[in-house]
């Protein structure tokens, strides 16, 4: 049997919500070892004055396995 711990992060990007995601993942993983998976559970933007997108956030929950 495995215990698995899941922790929220928060992450922007100025080019996509994907980009987003990947950033907090790799930040996460230079901390945490064993992550299993990646749950994005909201996608926001931020938006200027002219309409153009400036960031992309994201808030996701990262699963990763603890061990003994």
């Amino acid at each position: 049997m495995s215990v698995n711990k899941v922790i929220e992060l928060m992450s922007d990007s100025s080019k996509s919500w994907e980009d987003a995601t990947e950033k907090a993942v790799k930040q996460a993983s230079k901390s945490v070892k064993g992550i299993r998976s990646v749950w994005v559970k909201d996608m926001s933007a931020s938006v200027d004055s002219k309409g153009n997108i400036e960031k992309y956030r994201v808030t996701c929950n990262v699963t990763f396995e603890v061990k003994d």
